[in-house]
């Protein structure tokens, strides 16, 4: 068997468990070629799903066929490999996936789709699904909340996502860090203070510096939280969803602060503390759920928090493209009720006069503004009144998803 067969049939196994509710996330480590192949095709899942559903003449039947057939049509219109080898290699994959059986149906439905593609391309833009590569609940919520851009958003989600680096300026500068580059034949420009954005994207282990704490890899939209944290030397510091550290890092590079870093997650404290490990970096790592103040507090106020909170990830769903598949409209409403208990148990650690940075990876309304709305209105009837101020960038608190940076929303607000 062919390496394309081998990759198609491991690529269906891996969507096929991603179209029955499980996360990448979950998944064995993947190949560069696998991972092509299996982020491209859920970046493209209503359209190769709808591609699929015009050329069946068959009710939907096995769900491993189907997906080795939406990965072979994104492979097709990825144009990386010719025609005739992939019919051909997804024929293959049916015998490495035990469908023996559906080899000629395979092949039927990737020839119909050659010999069809020009009148299938007008047919399947009718559904929103497949024309814009989004749920359908998830493209009305953008049209509601953004009606002059939720084109351009839904573009960037189904586009690859930019690899931004940062500049660890206690190790080295802009200026050197983009000479490194050039000499090891990366190309990449500077779009931040400390951000440098690569022509494209390449695994880590090619990035100069990068093992030494040089350079760390952070999208341009997460290096802004500790541009708007307001940060100073000398203050007392909470990241209370630390990991995996990217902003954790930024902090400790930024200012000399006393850091406690909470984590929920066992396995994601390990990969927080190798990431300040690599960067030389210290904080106070602590195991625990950020609600469960008793179980972590010491009582001494903190002059800064960041809330880094769970969310949908619906401004980052082109690194997650699983995620635009696996939520539910109804999740927004789960993710905003803890979101709010997040930011009620960390207001009681906050000294007066303190500020506390809220951030989310979301484009969504209800886990941003409503969220921060609800909450400084129940701090008012609580006694320690939340003020929201301006961010020190000036910007506006949404970020949208585009060309250089992901989609990030942030609220700063000071206990008055």
């Amino acid at each position: 068997m062919s390496a394309l067969a081998g990759e198609l049939a491991q690529a269906a196994s891996i969507v096929a468990r991603v179209a029955a509710g499980a996360s990448l996330a979950d998944m064995p480590k993947q190949s560069p070629a696998l991972i092509d192949l299996t982020h491209g095709t859920l970046r493209r899942y209503g359209r190769v799903q709808a591609i699929v559903r015009e050329l069946s003449h068959r009710p939907r039947g096995d769900a491993m066929v189907e997906a080795l057939l939406w990965c072979a049509i994104y492979a097709l219109e990825s144009a990386r490999y010719s025609d005739h080898a992939v019919v051909d290699q997804a024929v293959r994959a049916c015998a490495a996936l035990e469908r023996w059986t559906s080899k000629g149906y395979v092949n039927a439905v990737l020839r119909g789709y050659l010999r069809q593609r020009a009148s299938l391309e007008a047919r399947i833009l009718r559904d929103p699904e497949a024309r814009y590569q989004h749920p359908r609940w998830w493209v009305d919520l953008l049209t509601e909340a953004y009606p002059k851009d939720w084109r351009a958003v839904l573009e960037a989600g189904n586009s690859h996502p930019p690899m931004c680096l940062r500049v660890n300026r206690r190790r080295s500068n802009v200026a050197d860090c983009l000479a490194s580059l050039q000499a090891a034949g990366l190309r990449a420009r500077q779009i931040g203070e400390r951000a440098l954005l690569l022509e494209r994207a390449v695994p880590v282990q090619r990035l100069p510096g990068f093992a030494q704490g040089h350079v760390s890899v952070q999208d341009l939209g997460a290096q802004r939280a500790v541009h708007c944290l307001d940060l100073a030397d000398g203050q007392r510091v909470l990241d209370a969803c630390a990991a995996p550290g990217g902003k954790a890092g930024h902090i400790l590079e930024d200012a000399d602060v006393e850091l406690i870093a909470l984590e929920a997650d066992a396995k994601r404290v390990e990969r927080l503390a190798a990431n300040l490990a690599r960067l030389a970096l210290h904080a106070s790592i602590l195991h625990q759920d950020c609600t469960q103040v008793a179980a972590w507090w010491d009582g001494k106020p903190f002059d800064r928090v960041l809330a880094d909170v769970p969310c949908s990830a619906s401004g980052i769903a082109r690194r997650h493209p699983d995620v635009k598949w696996l939520r539910r409209r109804g999740d927004l409403e789960g993710f905003a009720r803890r979101q709010g208990e997040i930011l009620d148990a960390l207001w009681r650690v906050l000294r007066p006069g303190g500020k506390l940075l809220y951030a989310t990876c979301s484009v969504f309304p209800q886990e941003n503004d409503a969220v921060i709305d609800a909450f400084v209105g129940r701090s008012a009837a609580g006694g320690a009144q939340a003020l929201r101020l301006p961010l020190a960038d000036g910007g506006e608190a949404q970020w949208l998803p585009d060309a250089e940076r992901d989609g990030f929303y942030y609220a700063l607000i000071q206990k008055h």
